[in-house]
């Protein structure tokens, strides 16, 4: 199948590692060119050049704090110079750190707003009016299936989350029509560091393992089995093609059935 994004500009935040890079791997072998921002600069550098030797195609990459407005300002302005105008955008942050309410200082809250839900709306706010120029773009924001069921132990990912996916939602209604689409991934259990970090603090908290959590995790899933990144990279470049042209405001589950809610 054509995606029909050979030659599109793609910007993938937080594509280190993980879901990020799985994405930025999947847009590129479509033949699209790449634009990848990240924190840690080693990291960064090794997955840019990992999609440079899989794919012939542009890949441009910078270290970037994604709640730093001004370094975010200028990664896009030289995405713009190195490789174009960006077509598409995928929001990705690393998640907050888990805990409850009990256990969760009140500055942690603000700083998971600005990496969670800050970041997106400064993405999309630099990105969004040369996409309508040009009657044709792609927002695709990765958030969690925690906006469908909140996850005990992560009271700043289920509050941050559902809002980016509000803005998300409230977006895509204002921009329908101009050829541009908004729309959500929302992970389950997915094999990546993050999910690692999560069964360490979980592992403590029940006074177990780590490997007796992932085990768990994995017997709670239909399929019985964690997802891998490169499944949920799939399905954003999906989002991301011009085939999904009619796809706007969704949050599309990929979570191996684990939400067993209708809607």
């Amino acid at each position: 199948m054509d995606l029909g994004i050979k030659g599109k500009v793609a910007v993938v935040c937080g594509a280190s590692s993980g879901r990020g890079r799985a994405t930025a791997l999947s847009l590129a072998r479509e033949g699209a060119k790449v634009a990848l921002c990240a924190r840690n600069p080693k990291n960064l550098e090794a997955a840019a050049a990992a999609i440079r030797e899989a794919c012939k195609t542009e890949v441009f990459s910078r270290p970037t704090d994604v709640t730093d407005s001004k370094a975010v300002e200028e990664f896009l302005e030289e995405t713009h110079h190195k490789l174009g105008c960006p077509d598409i955008l995928v929001n990705n942050a690393g998640g907050p750190p888990p805990g409850n309410f009990a256990t969760t200082p009140a500055e942690a809250y603000e700083n998971a707003h600005r990496l969670t839900l800050t970041s997106a709306v400064s993405f999309s706010r630099q990105v969004l009016p040369h996409m309508q120029k040009r009657r044709w773009g792609r927002i695709v924001t990765i958030t969690s299936m925690s906006v469908k069921q909140p996850i005990e132990t992560l009271i700043l990912s289920n509050t941050y989350r559902t809002g980016l996916t509000a803005f998300m939602k409230t977006l895509a209604g204002e921009v329908a029509g101009t050829g541009v689409t908004v729309n959500c991934v929302c992970p389950g259990y997915t094999d990546t560091e993050r999910l690692n970090e999560l069964a360490e603090a979980s592992a403590k908290t029940r006074k177990t393992t780590p490997a007796q959590v992932r085990q768990d995790w994995e017997k709670s899933i239909p399929v019985g089995r964690l997802g891998r990144p490169e499944e949920i990279a799939d399905m954003i470049t999906f989002l991301a093609s011009d085939r999904a042209g009619y796809i706007t405001g969704a949050s599309v589950l990929v979570d191996g059935g684990f939400i067993r809610a209708l809607v």
